[in-house]
């Protein structure tokens, strides 16, 4: 069988949940620690003999708690937690789909370019606010 994977198709959103309530961004990571995961199967198509083609996702929400990501210190390290949850959400998907593409390594590098983004406003918001109360 042939399966297509996709991880963090669209990766950069902020999770709602009890950290934001207590003013702790977090950035969901589709493709250490495991907030909020789910694992989707959709048919995207079929292959020329027939067999579905099916995108997996698999979510993680990453938590920069006890970060100051108006730092530089602080933002390196919320980037690579963003980083190791994605590898992570790769490895799982290969585990329960061995066959499934790309491989790790790209799948990986995907899912933490697409959250990146939100990362990257998180830290100037942070930035700004350092700024702005100096």
């Amino acid at each position: 069988m042939s399966i297509k994977v996709v991880a963090a198709s669209a990766a950069a959103a902020l999770i709602a949940g009890a950290a934001l309530a207590q003013g702790v961004p977090e950035v969901k990571v589709q493709a250490t620690r495991v907030i909020s995961s789910a694992i989707s199967a959709k048919t995207v198509g079929k292959t020329s003999s027939g067999v579905p083609i099916k995108n997996i996702t698999l979510s993680y929400g990453v938590s920069s708690e006890g970060l100051d990501l108006s730092t530089s210190t602080g933002a390196k390290a919320f980037e690579q937690r963003v980083k190791d949850a994605a590898e992570q959400a790769c490895k799982d998907i290969s585990q329960q789909y061995p066959d499934a593409t790309p491989s790790d390594a790209a799948c990986a590098k995907a899912a933490a370019d697409q959250a990146m983004v939100r990362v990257h406003e998180l830290v100037s918001a942070a930035e700004k606010t350092r700024v702005a109360t100096k």
